[in-house]
């Protein structure tokens, strides 16, 4: 049984590459596969376990994957109002000029990905920078480009703040690094951005980004729901800093103080929408994409195949297995990487550790569905699929790279 449920997951994995070729909607494959394996695992428990231990098991994971949808829940929420209204669309058309060659438009989203992955979480920083994408109407291909560079700069912005990644967060919980380590790789995550940068602009044409001029006054109660919503997001970072308080606990309560101003500022208008039904504007092909995909990593990991990962430290030095668990975390979720790390007991000094929080922030980025950033760009660009996105693997093998070479030089040499 433990093999057939391994291959069982590999399945899963092979119809998310091959969903082009198969026509299999991947957020229904992983949630039928996903749901398989723990049926398989409480009818046939594994190593003399009972319906108890695997419903423990089960438990642990659903909390884990009932955060991130909750969490998802009130950020896309926020997002879509936003998106409906238009404001996010007029705040582009406001702050671009009529017309910019790729090669501009190629470093605004990258600055403005990185900056803005750093200051809020890197799920609600894609939905923003891919909102901002589909509101030029790019070629295809050019959409493809952007989408590759927006996944890497939102995932290298977010190793620099516990709240921008998980991984950041796990990392500094545990000891293992400071806040004041984690400030050096700014400098690292925007030179492994700028050599995806670099490579990227290679291949840019001389056309030019028309962007459309129609503008339109934005409504005082949507500028107050933008204002909450940045102000979630501020109040997420502190929070967490300050008071522990989970990230998903204070964009519930934004989320809910949204639902309370717009009842308030719609309160003159009998046949205002319900603000409920922006819910229904949340794409739940990505929800349920999600919740496959973690059922199948959880299954991995109470099969203890991540736990052999910690031998990787025994058969390469310590920056050679860090670099290696980055490329693995495009293929396994990084948390469950972290975590088998973490609970290892290997010895590293900050430098190392330092060079651990960036691989497995940012090695996600070198497959579409290696990061969560990855997975909402699939769901939202029509061109997007996981083939088209691996032409651009080596220019972000090379990124990646180039950010880590950083890393592990602030680390040894410079601190």
């Amino acid at each position: 049984m433990h093999w057939i449920l391994l291959s069982l997951i590999l399945v899963a994995f092979v119809l998310i590459v091959i969903e082009d070729v198969v026509h299999i909607n991947k957020a229904k494959s992983t949630l039928f596969i996903g749901t398989l394996v723990w049926i398989l695992a409480f009818m046939f428990p594994q190593h003399g376990a009972d319906a108890a231990l695997v419903q423990e098991q089960l438990n642990e994971n659903l909390l884990e994957i009932a955060t991130l949808w909750l969490f998802l829940m009130a950020a896309m929420t926020f997002v879509a109002y936003l998106n409906q209204q238009g404001l996010i669309t007029q705040l582009v058309y406001r702050a671009l000029p009529a017309q910019l060659g790729q090669r501009q438009l190629m470093v605004m989203i990258a600055v403005l990905a990185l900056v803005f992955s750093s200051l809020a979480d890197n799920i609600t920083a894609s939905l923003i920078m891919l909102s901002l994408l589909s509101s030029l109407k790019l070629k295809p291909r050019t959409m493809i480009k952007f989408a590759a560079l927006v996944v890497f700069a939102v995932n290298s912005g977010g190793v620099s703040l516990i709240t921008g990644d998980v991984t950041t967060l796990m990392i500094f919980l545990a000891g293992k690094v400071s806040i004041g380590d984690l400030f050096l790789l700014i400098p690292a995550a925007f030179a492994g951005v700028f050599m995806l940068l670099a490579t990227l602009m290679t291949t840019a044409g001389s056309s030019v980004v028309e962007v459309p001029q129609f503008r339109r006054p934005i409504a005082g109660r949507d500028k107050v729901i933008a204002v909450l919503f940045v102000s979630t997001i501020f109040a997420t970072l502190l929070l967490s800093v300050f008071f522990s308080i989970p990230p998903v606990l204070t964009f519930l309560f934004g989320l809910s103080v949204m639902f309370l101003a717009y009842q308030f500022l719609n309160r003159d208008k009998p046949k205002r929408q319900s603000v409920l039904e922006y819910m229904r504007e949340i794409e739940f092909d990505t929800l349920l994409f999600f919740l496959g995909v973690l059922l199948l990593v959880g299954m991995l990991k109470e099969l203890s195949v991540l736990d052999q990962l910690p031998r990787l430290y025994e058969l390469m030095p310590v920056a050679a297995a860090n670099f290696v668990v980055g490329l693995l975390s495009a293929l396994v979720d990084n948390v469950p990487l972290t975590a088998a790390i973490l609970k290892s007991g290997i010895d590293m000094d900050t430098a190392d550790w330092m060079c651990l929080t960036y691989a497995t922030g940012v090695g996600g980025s070198l497959l579409i569905i290696g990061s969560a950033a990855g997975v909402i760009a699939m769901s939202k660009i029509e061109a997007l699929s996981f083939v088209s996105y691996m032409r651009y693997m080596p220019r972000l093998l090379l990124a990646y790279s180039a950010g880590y070479g950083a890393v592990w030089v602030i680390g040894h040499k410079l601190m």
